[in-house]
């Protein structure tokens, strides 16, 4: 880091001449891109030997807390609605039942949680594509990159669309009673078409996200907030429509978000030069487009299901019970706290992708360094937050006092927890940024898969320690998994990287054939 902090011209060689980022020539006026102006500026300031080291830094510091603000804070508030919208179909259904309670949630947990993870992974690889495409003024590959990815996605969509059809004998096969299975693949019958609705809006996002277009996706998913809130009423208890109902209006809401932001794409004066039109293109290449969705999706879905671990064993657990409801509350809790990370995450991967397309690699590293402080910053306020709270913190929830005492006992391995999801998924957000996924994923295998569960089973059932021992044991994985990240991170050659970056366009660069013109 010291490095590209270093204004001298001795420590730092220029970059090659095969490596600079050429503009696209003579631009129109609708690609006049501001955000391109302060990328550019922060890479002069670091790069400025007539400036100290503390000026350098502090000015580079205020442009791109700028620049992170700017794109975490919308992409929390879409995080966070999404996480509301599914939370809120639960609690519709829980009023109407304590089974239906349980079928939602089995519904949304053990099947639509699997769908969730695989397609937000499968659409990360637009994120690395369109970042750098981005970053590297080549606006025309956005659109053909976003259309690529959701032909993919689509078909992956079909082959989710059996595990949905046939979830009762599959959750039955997995020991669940026969009536929660039988009621859950209604609720999940209804999620059918959100399956369809998962293919278009992840790549619809990422696309988005990396021209730094975030706003209007919160300002869209916060409208159907409201509209969902309104209809799964009407569906739920006017129309009495029960389960089915509510999963039906929660794959509407789903379609009114993709709805809205396509409409902004082919609309907004901010698309112009990355949105074309329709092309052939998006039929070309795709294996291997699909050798990077694949990664991009086993990288986040080996992290997505590792906690879903922790849950079930519990349910092995002698007193399962009392264990399952402590779990669920700090799971929960997580969960929010998580919804920050993972906008964080979201802006991590932005900045370092749209960096290196640029050919800045000591702004990409700066990036780095700050995005994952103030994450780690926010995280430590949340672990103080949690273990001040402790014996109180669950009385939100429930209560009962045996639960409050369990879940005062998990507190610290909670802030442990906390801690870790303020550095993780950063790290995680720059793996995605770099193009890393699969390498990352054999990471997560190595650390969650084969040293994780392995030693939280062994702690939580041969030695006795439960619910602490599962979890203490899991999060040994996490600390792994995050000290070698940590470790990667710090001994990246970012030269090297923006060389690679440039290899990565140069070899998914290709001509465009517009079918259907804007």
């Amino acid at each position: 880091m010291g490095s590209l902090l270093a204004g001298d011209g001795t420590s730092y060689e220029p970059l090659p001449a095969s490596t600079q980022v050429t503009p696209s020539p003579s631009p129109q006026p609708h690609q006049h891109r501001p955000d391109h102006e302060t990328s550019g500026h922060l890479e002069s300031v670091l790069a400025d030997p007539a400036l100290t080291l503390w000026v350098r830094v502090r000015t580079a510091s205020w442009i791109e807390l700028k620049l992170l603000f700017h794109l975490a804070a919308p992409a929390v508030v879409v995080y966070m609605i999404n996480y509301i919208m599914s939370m809120s179909t639960q609690i519709f259904c829980g009023h109407l039942g304590n089974l239906e309670l349980a079928a939602a949630s089995l519904g949304n947990t053990g099947i639509q949680v699997f769908a969730y993870g695989l397609m937000l992974g499968m659409g990360s690889a637009v994120e690395t594509l369109c970042g750098q495409a981005y970053g590297a003024q080549k606006y025309e590959m956005l659109g053909v990159y976003l259309q690529r990815s959701a032909v993919l996605l689509t078909a992956t969509g079909f082959l989710l669309t059996l595990v949905y059809v046939f979830s009762k004998p599959l959750l039955l096969l997995l020991g669940e009673p026969e009536e929660i299975a039988s009621a859950a693949a209604v609720f999940v019958y209804g999620l059918i078409p959100q399956i369809f609705a998962y293919a278009l809006n992840f790549p619809i996002q990422k696309f988005l996200q990396a021209q730094s277009i975030v706003a209007p996706s919160a300002y869209i998913s916060t409208a159907t907030l409201a509209l969902h809130l309104g209809l799964s009423w009407l569906a739920v208890y006017w129309a009495g429509l029960g389960l089915l109902g509510a999963s039906l209006v929660l794959s509407l809401s789903w379609w009114v978000i993709v709805a809205g932001q396509m409409a902004y794409i082919v609309r907004s004066e901010r698309c112009r030069s990355t949105w074309t039109g329709l092309t052939v293109q998006a039929f070309s290449g795709l294996p291997g487009f699909f050798k990077l969705s694949a990664a991009s999706a086993v990288m986040l879905c080996l992290e997505t299901w590792y906690f879903q671990v922790l849950v079930l064993l519990a349910g092995l657990l002698e007193n399962a019970e009392l264990a399952l409801d402590s779990l669920s509350i700090c799971m929960t809790i997580s969960g929010w706290v998580f919804m920050i990370s993972v906008g964080l995450n979201a802006a991590a991967s932005v900045r370092v992708s749209n960096e290196l397309g640029a050919g800045n690699p000591r702004s990409a590293a700066f990036s780095v360094a700050i995005v994952t402080i103030i994450s780690f910053v926010i995280s430590v306020i949340a672990a103080a937050s949690v273990l001040a709270l402790r014996d109180v913190i669950s009385y939100a929830f429930t209560e009962g006092a045996a639960v409050a005492a369990a879940v005062s006992d998990l507190c610290p391995l909670l802030a442990l927890t906390l801690l870790l999801n303020g550095i993780q998924p950063v790290l995680s957000g720059v793996a995605v940024g770099c193009g890393w996924q699969s390498f990352v994923a054999y990471i997560n295998v190595g650390c969650y898969y084969v040293v994780g569960i392995p030693l939280g089973s062994l702690l939580g059932f041969y030695f006795k320690l439960g619910a602490k021992g599962i979890w203490g044991g899991m999060l040994a994985g996490t600390v792994m998994q995050t000290l070698i990240l940590m470790w990667v991170t710090f001994r990246t050659d970012w030269k090297k990287e923006v060389e690679e970056a440039m290899k990565r366009l140069d070899r998914w660069q290709d001509e465009k054939e517009p079918l259907l013109k804007e």
